[in-house]
């Protein structure tokens, strides 16, 4: 029957031998009055958090940041709108968005408009489909006020943690660590709002990272789901906090670039540049690779999961060492140049109005057209990576 094919399939997916060290049953980490455990079931709660989160998210965005944008003189108007036309109309919506010479020219004598006109509205058109910088501006504050929150929230809590000091611990008596208040909250928190984001990308303005941004939300989110499970929660909350520490400075500079502060942006590109670099290549392998390749193989040792667990880690460390490099070839061109020009990374929250050629594949560290002449900042319409965890 369904119901006992059903039943197969979770005893296959929660097989301890999967999930726990050796000799450690699901029955040995049950609740009991002396001690509490993660539990599975206790991450359903992150769901309808996800979805308060996103609410709160709306109110925040319409009367906290919007009145901000307005406080630092961000236009509500969007850009020029493009005529009404239900030729060009339908060309954009259904053949393309970047027309050749020759449906230019087709398009020309159709409407007896001159090519130069044509071309015109298709900019115009694509403009429109982009978010507006008072859009950006509130996303980005309401972004950059989750983060400094829950970045306060982990350092006060870790300072108090015998692991912040020494990683061993992390790995002593594991995996019959007791869950702690704090511990369960950081977690809830964490997996709902990377939850609200992925909600939020179906009600955003669609961009053309749609897809690479899904799937970094869905990795971020099984990775905080995995480690929970499997009670590596102490050194989880070490991944956490320190991911946290530079998207507070990014989305701070964002909001400086979208209220054109342009030495406060640089300065503030400047500041997560050198905190993105030395926490991402220098903290996260010296700290948390060393603790979780060596140290819990010493007091531990490896078992299945530990190894999927290392791996989605490493691959971590794969990401940071080229979003390093991104950064760090932007703030060379911005030093040289004095200005960011457009090269062929496409921004990574860019929408239609880049090109889809393959040369603009990857992060650009372009604005949306407008600003491209200002030094670091053109990076900073996009996160120049995701906020990964």
């Amino acid at each position: 029957t369904d119901s006992e094919a059903m039943a197969g399939i979770l005893a296959w997916f929660w097989n301890e031998r999967f999930w726990l060290p050796h000799n450690v049953t699901w029955a040995d980490l049950k609740n009991t009055e002396e001690a509490t455990f993660p539990q599975a079931e206790d991450l359903y709660l992150a769901c309808p958090l996800a979805f308060c989160i996103f609410m709160i998210r709306l109110v925040f965005e319409r009367f906290i940041a919007r009145p901000c944008a307005m406080g630092v003189k961000i236009q509500a108007n969007g850009p020029q709108k493009a005529q009404p036309n239900a030729i060009l109309e339908k060309v954009f919506t259904a053949i393309t968005k970047h027309p050749d010479e020759k449906r230019l020219e087709g398009l020309s004598k159709q409407l007896d408009w001159d090519v130069r006109t044509i071309q015109r509205w298709f900019r115009q058109r694509r403009n429109q489909e982009k978010p507006s910088t008072l859009a950006r501006f509130c996303e980005s504050m309401w972004r950059f006020t989750f983060y400094l929150y829950i970045f306060t929230y982990g350092v006060r809590f870790l300072k108090k943690t015998p692991w912040l000091w020494n990683t061993k611990e992390c790995w002593y008596n594991y995996p019959y660590q007791p869950l702690t208040v704090d511990i369960h909250y950081y977690y809830i928190l964490e997996l709902s709002f990377y939850l609200s984001l992925l909600f939020s990308q179906f009600t955003d303005i669609r961009r053309k990272d749609f897809l690479i941004m899904f799937l970094h939300h869905v990795a971020t989110i099984s990775l905080i789901t995995f480690s929970y499970v499997n009670n590596m929660a102490r050194v989880g909350t070490l991944v956490m906090c320190l991911h946290d520490a530079a998207d507070v400075l990014i989305e701070a500079a964002k909001m400086a670039n979208y209220a054109k502060y342009q030495i406060l942006c640089n300065l503030l590109f400047a500041m997560f540049a050198i905190l993105f670099i030395s926490s991402r290549l220098g903290v996260y392998p010296i700290w948390i690779l060393n603790t979780t390749l060596f140290e819990s193989w010493e007091i531990v040792g490896p078992y299945p999961s530990w190894w999927v667990f290392n791996l989605l880690l490493i691959l971590l460390q794969l990401l940071h060492s080229f979003w390093s490099y991104l950064i760090v070839k932007t703030a060379c061109r911005a030093i040289s140049k004095g200005k960011v020009s457009k090269d062929d990374h496409s921004d990574i929250e860019s929408s239609s109005d880049e090109d889809d050629s393959p040369k603009h594949k990857h992060h650009s560290s372009t604005t949306n057209g407008t600003n491209k002449n200002h030094g670091t900042n053109g990076y900073l319409t996009g996160a120049p990576y995701p906020d990964e965890h």
